[in-house]
């Protein structure tokens, strides 16, 4: 795995310096990645989702390649940066079916056992506008809500891209589902 993080970061840094056939050995070396993301977190969506992992994916893949801006780093980068246009392009999708429900749109799950809450079901759109509050206050703690519940990486994965030790991100995880969790218990009680 190691070897593979590290041709990786060689593809995206010679993608970087301009080489265009780095491109198409980058989407070799990280499809089957991203899809496993992408599949991860449909599976928490709605049953009716209408937005398949391949095209999840695809969306995503297609706005990083069209990152001009950025000054590919490392493979960490790479995945935080798809985690973040995944996270957009599920929260676009769930506005426009929201549009055509009038507000019936899909829920998710937030949490698992570990915070001492349960689980919560919650809106994706819900969740997004929840995360730019918390971003305000806790940005790293907000980015890695970001990496594991929008790009489904693993507590390890997420430490490395936000480099803090893996005893942090645990930490962190806790924190920011407490707070997500009382921040959209409060929206609910506002609601009824």
């Amino acid at each position: 795995m190691l070897e593979g993080r590290a041709d990786v970061t060689g593809l995206l840094v010679a993608w970087s310096s301009g080489d265009e056939g780095a491109r198409s050995r980058l989407i070799d070396a990280v499809y089957a990645e991203l899809r496993r993301l992408a599949r991860g977190y449909l599976q928490r969506e709605r049953k009716d989702h209408s937005l398949a992992p391949t095209a999840l994916v695809h969306e995503a893949y297609l706005k990083l390649v069209d990152q001009r801006r950025v000054q590919w780093q490392n493979r960490s980068q790479f995945f935080a940066i798809a985690a973040h246009l995944m996270r957009r392009i599920l929260v676009d999708h769930a506005r426009a079916h929201h549009a055509q429900k009038r507000g019936a749109g899909g829920k998710v799950p937030l949490g698992d056992h570990d915070v001492g809450v349960e689980a919560l079901n919650v809106d994706v759109v819900a969740l997004d506008v929840a995360l730019q509050r918390l971003e305000s206050t806790y940005p790293r703690q907000s980015e890695l809500v970001e990496l594991r519940f929008f790009g489904g990486l693993t507590v390890e994965e997420a430490a490395a891209v936000l480099d803090v030790a893996p005893i942090t991100v645990k930490r962190d995880w806790a924190l920011a589902k407490a707070w997500l969790y009382r921040e959209l218990q409060g929206q609910d009680r506002l609601k009824a």
